[in-house]
């Protein structure tokens, strides 16, 4: 897949990152993986993310890496894309993006250097560096302490061809405007907030409106009706869910850093599709929380 034919694909449809399964000893499970993905892929995702940060990344070895990419590349290649997650310092990014290009995944989601502050040239200059040792197409996230503004990501565009996509975790309504009018269509634009769909009316009416989906892990009928719902201007039934089960079920992400993958996994216990405990240093939620979300997944269909 050409980088242009990723942008066109990342453009439209819902994206969504699975988990990645881990065995009671906390080792990468990859009959689980598989199965998961077996499972999510007829569901209609445009494309999926293998390591991304609700599939854990951040506490995957090289090895896991590998293996986590490959397995998913195996799965589903024939059938919807598999992009990957990347990040952490320059050359370490770099390390973990050229071995996903050479298992064949069809992007990469360039993800923050994680603990080290930077000015934005360096920021800049790092995910230069990223794209111009690839030959896939670069989704950067606008998260945490990574962070472009528009004349950046202006001359980033201009100097790596196979920059493609903007995903926004960030959620500064005045940044992504000047983002979208500097940049129009060279770029494709996603939402990429926890729990998007709180936001995706929102930024669709920004002019981003495809974003990715955490829940698709567990609910994926629901998270599609969602999707359809917002880029139908179906507002009764947005509505609805907001209220039914998005707004609830901030409420248990919320109390502890690290929910947000934390929850997508006991979601997925819940349903039947058990990916195994989150790693250290996350927590995995408690009786009482999984109690509680087993409640608002029943209140949807439990799918």
């Amino acid at each position: 897949m050409t980088p242009q034919a990723l942008k066109t694909t990342i453009s439209q449809g819902l994206l969504s990152f699975p988990v990645t399964d881990f065995d009671r000893q906390g080792d990468f499970d990859a009959k689980g993986y598989a199965a998961r993905l077996e499972w999510l892929a007829p569901f209609g995702a445009s494309a999926l993310f293998a390591a991304g940060g609700t599939g854990e990344f951040f506490s995957l070895t090289p090895a896991d890496y590998s293996a986590v990419v490959k397995t998913a590349v195996d799965v589903c290649d024939k059938r919807v894309p598999i992009l990957a997650g990347a990040g952490g310092p320059t050359r370490t990014a770099i390390a973990f993006a050229q071995e996903a290009q050479r298992l064949g995944a069809k992007g990469i989601l360039l993800m923050p250097h994680y603990l080290t502050e930077a000015g934005e040239s360096g920021i800049e200059a790092h995910v230069e560096q990223v794209c111009k040792a690839l030959d896939i197409g670069v989704i950067f996230y606008n998260r945490a302490n990574s962070r472009l503004g528009p004349a950046a990501l202006a001359r980033l565009a201009e100097r790596c061809p196979n920059l493609v996509g903007f995903k926004d975790g960030v959620g500064d309504v005045e940044a992504m405007v000047k983002i979208r009018r500097a940049l129009g269509s060279r770029l494709a634009y996603l939402g990429g907030l926890p729990t998007a769909e709180v936001y995706a009316a929102a930024y669709k009416a920004l002019g981003v409106p495809v974003y990715s989906s955490a829940v698709f892990n567990f609910i994926p009928r629901t998270a599609m009706k969602f999707y359809k719902a917002v880029a139908s201007d179906d507002a009764e039934t947005v509505g609805d869910l907001l209220d039914t089960f998005f707004l609830p079920y901030l409420e248990i992400r919320n109390r502890c850093a690290g929910y947000a993958v934390s929850i997508v996994k006991a979601g997925a216990r819940l349903v039947g599709h058990d990916a195994g405990p989150v790693r250290a240093p996350l927590t995995d939620l408690d009786e009482s929380e999984t109690a509680q979300l087993d409640a608002l997944i029943k209140k949807v269909g439990g799918e």
